[in-house]
């Protein structure tokens, strides 16, 4: 998964193509319980790029963006943000499969 270096390349991404951003940071244990089935499910959905964001490095995109919470994920496809996943919740590999599921 690539991490989003700089907030142009972040509106660059959203506005082409479809992305998965995932908000996360170094210190979130939910973040790092999802970590081992990450690269299970960029494989299973290879129609979208993964983004990794670092919730510390961008705290201004995040709370442009509302997400408040980690790990969360949004969605965007040519410009449109078409789906979120949002919480501070822990989530499970059948939570993020769901999510993107429900974005098709």
């Amino acid at each position: 998964m690539e991490n989003l270096k700089s907030v142009e390349q972040f509106n660059t991404y959203k506005n082409e193509g479809k992305y998965i951003f995932l908000f996360t940071a170094n210190w979130c244990p939910d973040c790092r319980f999802i970590e081992p089935f990450l690269p299970e499910i960029e494989e299973k959905y290879a129609d979208y790029q993964f983004i990794s964001v670092n919730r510390d490095e961008f705290i201004d995109l995040c709370s442009e963006l509302n997400i408040f919470g980690i790990p969360s994920f949004i969605a965007f496809k040519d410009g449109k943000e078409i789906g979120r996943f949002v919480s501070k919740d822990r989530k499970t590999k059948n939570e993020v499969e769901q999510f993107i599921e429900s974005l098709n």
